[in-house]
């Protein structure tokens, strides 16, 4: 497939968890957020992993379990806790400064020194997103904003952590995000069924709702990520999440007739400019060549030598 192909494929991702919002509250029983968690992961898993039938080895065991946590088992409970502490849309601005997020973690773990461009261009796309959905008011809870930051966080930390790694010779990216989604589902069972108890009685229309999230949400929407990350650099894709909260912003104006301000318009504006900039400014080219090499270099040194790529 064509490598221009690749960031409007990676963007179909966040665009699809922008439907998230609107899916949960037409659909779904109300206040069962971790069994949301649980339903969107541990059945997207399992059926990728009977899909593709190929399961980790080596050390691909540990690194599947330590993906997993960070990209699904510990960030979709710690988004939904921010999601319902938080007041309006501040989780998503918090959520909206990934991109600064994964351009320090780069800088530490691939050796990628950021650009000024770069920097001002994620400050960019947190202010539009913040035009957009910061609508509450009152003091914001603690615990909220401390879960929004460390979903943040471990989101960023699986992003830079998928791009170091790789993954083992021969394995295909629905693999990998097979054994993230089981990874991270069973991380998310437990906390489910201890949490909110037995699972709620489900109509069809919920139903429904679980199976778009667990397929098209999730399997389908976590295999294009995942294969994004291993053909762009991690800031790049990591410049395509603030168009989760935008997709969000537009799904309620569009269906749920929510109704958008001029300034929420010009924040959408500046916050679309701004990913754009992020995939022209934020290439894997120049200062970032010798760190990707650097950073390959230790990566696979540290790999077992039957999982080199």
């Amino acid at each position: 497939m064509k490598r221009s192909l690749t960031v409007p494929l990676t963007a179909l991702a966040p665009v699809s968890w922008g439907t998230t919002y609107a899916v949960t509250t037409v659909f779904l029983p109300p206040d069962r957020p971790l069994f949301t968690a649980l339903v969107r992961a541990l059945p997207a898993g399992l059926f990728l992993l009977a899909l593709t039938r190929v399961l980790p080895r080596g050390g691909w065991w540990w690194r599947s379990a330590v993906l997993g946590a960070l990209n699904i088992g510990a960030f979709f409970p710690l988004l939904f806790v921010s999601a319902y502490r938080l007041p309006g849309g501040m989780a998503a601005v918090v959520g909206s400064v990934q991109p600064l997020f994964v351009v320090g973690l780069s800088a530490l773990l691939l050796g990628q020194r950021p650009a000024p461009r770069t920097l001002v261009t994620g400050v960019a796309a947190a202010l539009g997103v913040s035009l957009v959905v910061l609508q509450g008011t009152g003091t914001p809870d603690v615990v909220g904003v401390l879960a929004a930051v460390a979903a943040t966080a471990s989101m960023a930390a699986g992003t830079v952590l998928t791009k170091r790694w790789g993954r083992p010779d021969g394995v295909g990216p629905l693999a990998l995000t097979g054994w993230q989604l089981t990874a991270g589902g069973l991380l998310i069972a437990p906390l489910a069924f201890l949490a909110e108890g037995a699972p709620p009685a489900l109509d069809a229309r919920a139903a429904g709702g679980y199976l778009y999230l667990a397929l098209a949400n999730t399997a389908v929407a976590y295999w294009l990520w995942f294969r994004g990350i291993g053909r762009l650099s991690a800031t790049q894709v990591a410049f395509l999440g603030p168009l989760s909260p935008l997709t969000a912003a537009a799904v309620g104006w569009a269906a749920l007739g929510q109704a958008l301000a001029p300034v929420q318009v010009a924040g959408m504006a500046l916050a679309f400019g701004a990913t754009l900039a992020g995939q022209l400014g934020s290439g894997e080219s120049g200062s970032f060549s010798a760190g990707k090499k650097n950073a390959r270099k230790v990566s696979m040194d540290l790999m077992d030598p039957g999982l080199r790529r």
